[in-house]
């Protein structure tokens, strides 16, 4: 055995030591991630739907940008159509 294929074995052993550490808490990061999307969207979107909104001056802008995600997020909350009158995504 050479040093590279020693590095090489280490290096494949650290990987998959992390992989068998990390595997268990996946789905807990993921659900965390939606969660915060989740959050981000309604503050971006607040204040069209009637919840005053502190940050809307700097969120208004985000609107244009977070519109094509908008359809997959209402639907995951819960509502089956677009809470937005003047907006039609389904």
């Amino acid at each position: 055995m050479n040093i590279h294929s020693v590095k090489r074995w280490f290096s494949r052993a650290g990987e998959l030591v992390n992989e068998f550490y990390n595997a268990p808490y996946r789905s807990a990061i993921a659900r965390a991630k939606r969660d915060e999307d989740d959050l981000f969207m309604l503050l971006v979107y607040s204040e069209i739907m009637g919840v005053p909104n502190p940050a809307a001056y700097y969120t208004l802008e985000l609107q244009p940008l977070m519109l094509e995600r908008f359809h997959e997020w209402h639907k995951r909350i819960g509502m089956e159509h677009s809470p937005l009158d003047h907006f039609r995504c389904c």
